[in-house]
């Protein structure tokens, strides 16, 4: 394997990593700034209320989207098998 290979290799695996985890990185995203926005509105300034919401939000947005992300990682695992010379 040449090195040229191993970055595209590396490339491929980072852009994964990225696309498979955004769903719910932006979700936690977008819950974190609207509680922010009421915290700002009503001037609570209470730590877990930023905590609590965002984590059940990630967890439900993890459970819809497993079936998603685990055809994503099995499809680019296959590819990854498929093009290694034996």
């Amino acid at each position: 394997m040449e090195f040229r290979d191993a970055l595209e290799l590396g490339r491929e695996a980072f852009w994964m990593a990225m696309y498979t985890s955004a769903p719910i990185l932006i979700i936690g995203l977008v819950v974190g700034l609207v509680i922010a926005l009421f915290q700002a509105v009503t001037q609570l300034q209470e730590q877990t209320l930023t905590f609590v919401p965002k984590i059940a939000a990630m967890a439900l947005a993890a459970s819809l989207f497993i079936p998603w992300i685990s055809e994503r990682m099995v499809s680019y695992t296959r590819e990854l098998l498929g093009s290694l010379p034996w």
